[in-house]
């Protein structure tokens, strides 16, 4: 009799931290999981950052995604809004010396700010880049001392992807904060910081947007990417989308929540974003913007609605939610075609990965026949995040961005930002991306961007139920 209320007394406890703890855990703020109206766009670009091997086996970069950013950064003279998940300059146990994204990037915004010291710069970003509270930013600090609002998101007025240790975390550990103290090695890069640091890490939530909102003049132009300006990615592989119209209105909508969350007073535009005008009649393409979980929405409608004559191509670095891994069997069982292209998950920063998740869900949809190649990385990460979606109509859907097929990404917890766009398959954008895929699936000679599915084929049962656990608790880093 007393061990029984021994234990129910110790389950009645424990019902009680349960509930205390998930009281404490916030829904998704007003204003986020956005879904725009495809709106109309003239100028629309697609940009792509490739890493290959030669002939002689030798890695080789091309990049265009930060040249366009920079360039953009040169032509405002009124507004600039920079949301980026990684800004530093972090290395791992091997540097990465393709290219200092982070300096470049500080050095252009104070740059733009002293030629126009009247205009708007903000930088919104995620608390990695100072571990956390951890250490501080040579950057933010040296954008701070020119005037420039830089603005670290607060996750903790987000919802937690990690329920199990956030509950730990905001019972026992947030209510303390942090400081720079040199307790233990920074799990980044170089320098030391403070326990706290890694406890709050570990549970696992990031602002993983990363978008650019320029005026070019009169007008205003909108870029969305997988990329970030860290010294570390400078060699991974990324896609982009510059575009302009009323989707940057939209655009700028999306992260203004952000800006409210964070009590930053939105700026006042000498050109209000509202007078943005529609294109001409001959626009051929139209946009919309998607953040959050509307991003996993517009992807289901798309593979949803797929059937025989469709066709389904994807570049993608994390695939692991199992509602998309769903729609894209049934969508090969109604006829459509699919090709698959990813990540290993083999390299993280000069740090060995297990091929979690990509190898065990790979194996499990080459059971059901889907073409599966795999980017052939060397040190670099296959960050692209691209879905393209070809339909018998003679018009394609491309959906493009921050966001990786997760839970983590498209279930509320994140924040991310991809961009949709609509339109014939003979438009410049779909061909240009089109033309990447197809290059990486068939590689060219002298350059070669995939291999085999045999390659890192891993059908290990527990990788798999690992995998499963992971993406179902939240208790991973994808």
């Amino acid at each position: 009799m007393d061990s029984f209320r021994t234990l129910s007394a110790l389950l009645l406890m424990t019902a009680v931290v349960v509930f205390i703890g998930y009281s404490m855990m916030p829904s998704l703020p007003t204003g986020f999981a956005f879904a725009g109206p495809f709106r109309p766009a003239s100028h629309l670009q697609f940009f792509h950052d490739d890493t290959w091997v030669d002939d002689q086996g030798q890695r080789q970069v091309s990049q265009t995604i930060f040249d366009e950013v920079f360039r953009l950064i040169e032509g405002a003279q009124h507004f600039l809004l920079i949301d980026m998940f990684l800004y530093n300059d972090f290395q791992g146990q091997t540097p990465e010396h393709t290219r200092p994204l982070a300096a470049e990037l500080t050095q252009r915004l104070i740059a733009q700010q002293q030629r126009f010291p009247k205009m708007t710069i903000i930088v919104i970003t995620d608390p990695i880049n100072t571990v956390y509270d951890g250490l501080s930013s040579p950057y933010f600090e040296a954008l701070r001392d020119q005037g420039i609002t830089v603005v670290i998101s607060d996750l903790d007025l987000l919802p937690d992807s990690n329920p199990v240790y956030s509950l730990f975390w905001r019972l026992l550990i947030k209510p303390f904060g942090n400081r720079q103290v040199q307790t233990l090695p920074n799990p980044f890069g170089a320098g030391r910081v403070s326990a706290r640091s890694w406890l709050r890490m570990i549970n696992f939530k990031a602002n993983h947007r990363k978008v650019l909102i320029a005026d070019q003049g009169n007008s205003y132009v909108g870029l969305v990417t997988s990329g970030n300006p860290h010294d570390g990615s400078s060699a991974h592989r990324n896609v982009a989308l510059r575009f302009d119209g009323p989707a940057v209105e939209d655009l700028w909508r999306s992260e203004a929540a952000i800006l409210a969350l964070q009590g930053v007073t939105p700026p006042v535009f000498s050109t209000p974003f509202s007078n943005v005008q529609n294109p001409t009649a001959s626009h051929t393409i139209d946009v919309r913007i998607l953040t959050e979980r509307e991003i996993k929405q517009a992807l289901l409608d798309q593979l949803d609605s797929s059937q025989l004559g469709d066709a389904i191509d994807m570049i993608m670095f994390y695939l692991a939610d199992r509602q998309i891994i769903s729609a894209l069997k049934a969508a090969l069982r109604r006829g459509a075609k699919l090709r698959l292209i990813l990540d290993p998950n083999k390299d993280a920063f000069g740090f060995n990965k297990n091929g979690i998740p990509n190898r065990p869900v790979a194996a499990e949809l080459a059971e059901t026949g889907i073409p599966i190649r795999w980017c052939d990385t060397h040190g670099e990460q296959c960050h692209v995040k691209m879905i393209l979606l070809h339909h018998k109509n003679s018009t394609s859907d491309i959906i493009l961005g921050s966001a990786n097929l997760t839970r983590r990404n498209l279930d509320n917890l994140n924040l991310e930002t991809d961009v949709q766009i609509h339109g014939p398959q003979t438009s410049l954008p779909v061909q240009e991306a089109v033309k990447m895929f197809e290059t990486y699936w068939h590689n060219t000679p002298n350059r070669q961007f995939t291999v085999a599915f045999e390659r890192y084929q891993e059908p290990s049962r527990f990788k798999y139920w690992l995998y499963r656990f992971q993406e179902a608790t939240g208790m991973s880093a994808f």
